[in-house]
């Protein structure tokens, strides 16, 4: 099966957060599944860690690339498509990132791994 991870998925994840869920954690470590990261997650972590909201133990640019080969997750690039069809959406969530990742686990079919309740809030396939 294949997902999209929300951000802070993705930096929980990588911080053995006790946050993330039992069942995400089955589901990225089962090696059959295919974990994808977006190119907004990217930008929004590139955002957070400049304007000094997010630590990190190297540049986003490495952080970022060298988990990506750790934990074999695929990235997901922003598509002309993807970033046109935003506006489809309800004014649910203000985040351009989340909305972002929501059209693209819509337009993709991919299932969101999320702790997000207002992404829940969306006509979107959550795990959690």
């Amino acid at each position: 099966m294949k997902a999209l991870l929300d951000t802070h998925t993705f930096l929980w994840w990588n911080l053995d957060d006790p946050q993330l869920s039992d069942t995400v954690r089955e589901f990225i470590s089962d090696g059959r599944n295919e974990i994808f990261l977006s190119a907004a997650s990217a930008w929004e972590i590139a955002i957070k860690y400049g304007n000094g909201r997010l630590e990190l133990p190297e540049p986003p640019q490495q952080y970022i690339a060298q988990r990506l080969t750790r934990h074999r997750f695929s990235s997901l690039p922003i598509q002309l498509s993807h970033a046109a069809q935003v506006y489809r959406l309800p004014d649910i969530h203000n985040d351009p990132f989340d909305r972002l990742l929501v059209i693209q686990s819509q337009l993709e079919g991919l299932p969101l791994l999320t702790a997000d309740l207002q992404i829940a809030r969306y006509d979107v396939n959550v795990i959690w």
